[in-house]
């Protein structure tokens, strides 16, 4: 029968004749096989054994002091663990002398151990107290999930704003990519080049990327979780990539009101520490995912959670809740949105110009995509820039800007 003898050396083994072997005969094979001297042997069943630091400690946590009992007789059969502390130092076999110095391939204590291993559990705290939307923003986007897409695909976007010394965040503009979706996947088809100009009209308007936006469908709200893994696994990418701490997830889906009708209904979550570290250090599984149920991400090494090890995580562990708030926001949205199903185009420019003459120049152009739409005829390092930072400070046009803008519109 086969003994397993953890120490501070680590995790070995001990070949024993039968249960009927007493706890003296153990301790004589300790000596025999490791090494390790019989008189300066103390045996435990409790792994505590190994955090003693006094003597007192170790006579209370020996509970193998007898040497004239069975080993059945204590509970140990075949593969069953004994902890093992010992005075002095000794050699390891196929290893380099131990010396206590309490790291790797050295001395190692239980806290040792336990830090080598990665721990999920709940985040209750987000970096950031809560997150306000433009109203008209917000509706702009949910809109057209609902009454064009109908909730039947996914549509994702990226959340411009602001965070305040007390972590607030404010989102004033949101941005839609080029996007493929689907009931269950998005995919954001990326243009470095519009995201550049994206990024200059933010610089001028005083704005930085603040989070992510996406929907779920309609087949979704069938499902048994709040986020799915491919939807985790978005999130906490763009998360990473962002760097910020602040950053939000949002999420918006159909929920049934009391008329039994349904509305659309915003969450905004925070990706937990855990999750980017686990990310960051390539502990999710990518491939493969599709096996599973969609609440459970995969790891692609045992992670330990609710104290068992697992290489499944329900998702719900991942996500901190972000309290939702509303603002009016200085921008206008009633111009068209990129990358959806109908292209901008110039006349739309012009139809806007025109339905707002009563307004100031600065006013009928204070409007993010309309802004995209003109960056794609300006300097990204120069024009772009210097005209946000007239919508942002409402100050008035230089001239040669407003001929650019209406001969542009009038070329529709």
């Amino acid at each position: 029968m086969m003994i397993r003898v953890r120490s501070r050396d680590g995790l070995e083994r001990v070949n024993v004749p039968n249960p009927h072997t007493t706890v003296g005969d153990l301790r004589t094979l300790i000596e025999s096989q490791l090494r390790v001297p019989f008189s300066h042997q103390t045996l435990s069943r409790n792994q505590n054994l190994l955090l003693a630091k006094t003597p007192e400690q170790l006579r209370k946590l020996a509970d193998m002091s007898d040497s004239a009992v069975s080993l059945s007789s204590v509970g140990i059969s075949h593969g069953s663990i004994v902890y093992l502390s010992y005075e002095g130092e000794r050699s390891v076999t196929g290893g380099s002398p131990v010396s206590p110095a309490g790291s790797f391939g050295k001395k190692m204590t239980m806290d040792d151990l336990i830090a080598r291993q990665m721990r999920v559990s709940r985040q209750e705290t987000p970096h950031c107290s809560s997150v306000s939307f433009d109203r008209d923003a917000a509706n702009a986007f949910q809109l057209y999930v609902n009454d064009t897409l109908a909730f039947a695909i996914k549509r994702g976007g990226f959340m411009y704003g602001i965070v305040s010394a007390d972590r607030e965040v404010s989102v004033q503009f949101i941005y839609e990519p080029p996007q493929q979706g689907t009931e269950s996947n998005l995919l954001l088809l990326r243009d470095p080049e519009e995201e550049n100009l994206v990024e200059a009209i933010a610089l001028g308007l005083g704005l930085r990327k603040v989070g992510f936006i996406f929907t779920q469908t309609v087949g979704q709200n069938k499902m048994d979780y709040t986020l799915s893994n491919l939807e985790v696994l978005q999130a906490v990418e763009l998360h990473a990539e962002s760097g910020l701490q602040e950053w939000v997830t949002a999420v918006v889906k159909l929920e049934v009101n009391e008329d039994g009708g349904a509305d659309a209904h915003f969450e905004a979550f925070q990706m937990s520490d855990i999750c980017v570290k686990l990310l960051k250090e390539g502990w999710f599984e990518t491939e493969g995912i599709n096996d599973i149920e969609p609440k459970l991400s995969k790891m692609k090494k045992d992670v330990i959670v609710g104290g068992k090890d697992s290489r499944e995580v329900d998702n719900d562990f991942f996500l901190v809740v972000v309290k939702i708030l509303d603002h009016q926001g200085p921008l206008s949205c009633s111009f068209p949105i990129e990358n959806r199903i109908n292209p901008v185009t110039m006349r739309a420019l012009k139809t806007h110009l025109d339905s707002a003459k009563s307004l100031s120049f600065v006013k009928r152009i204070s409007n993010f995509h309309l802004l995209l739409l003109l960056a794609k005829f300006l300097d990204v390092n120069s024009d772009v820039p210097a005209l946000a930072e007239c919508v942002q400070a409402q100050s008035p046009v230089p001239e040669g800007y407003q001929l650019l803008i209406e001969s542009l519109a009038n070329t529709s």
